[in-house]
């Protein structure tokens, strides 16, 4: 499957209309479409369509292509862990995650547990030495992991 990325604020481009939004919207579901047919499916011809579309990648709306793939066809394993820390900020213990390459996000969160990381690691034993890295350090109070087994929807680029 393909996808792309896009930002529709840019300082630098006007809104986007209705016509930019259903392109990128029919982009979003397959960027490799025809050009004929995201012009059938937008009511507009041919050029038109080839013309917005050099316009919103020229401006920086559509930063690029890319193909994503679905969990069962990539290398290694992914989880989320919370984490709940001791901190009052959790700034503070931002170091411990900016040491780990595998980290892909960490983001805080609301309820009992303080931030939702993300890793991708190359193997199972390597999750869970990461697991054990940040465990072990003093500021983490509690672990919990969550192993992806599918991904059904991922519209990030």
């Amino acid at each position: 499957m393909t996808e792309y990325g896009c930002n529709t604020q840019l300082s630098g481009f006007k809104s986007l209309d209705k016509f930019d939004k259903a392109i990128i919207s029919e982009l979003r579901q397959n960027a490799r479409q025809s050009i004929s047919f995201i012009a059938e499916q937008v009511n507009l011809s041919r050029s038109a369509v080839t013309e917005r579309i050099k316009k919103l990648e020229q401006t920086g709306v559509i930063r690029g292509y890319q193909v994503l793939l679905s969990e069962s066809q990539k290398q290694g394993v992914s989880a989320y862990f919370e984490i709940q820390h001791r901190c009052a900020r959790c700034a503070e213990v931002i170091h411990i995650f900016t040491t780990i390459p595998e980290v892909i996000t960490c983001q805080g969160i609301t309820g009992d547990m303080d931030l939702l990381v993300y890793v991708h690691a190359n193997s199972m034993q390597r999750l869970h030495e990461i697991r054990e890295f940040i465990d072990a350090q003093a500021d983490i109070v509690k672990i919990k992991t969550h192993v992806v087994m599918s991904e059904w929807i991922n519209n990030q680029a």
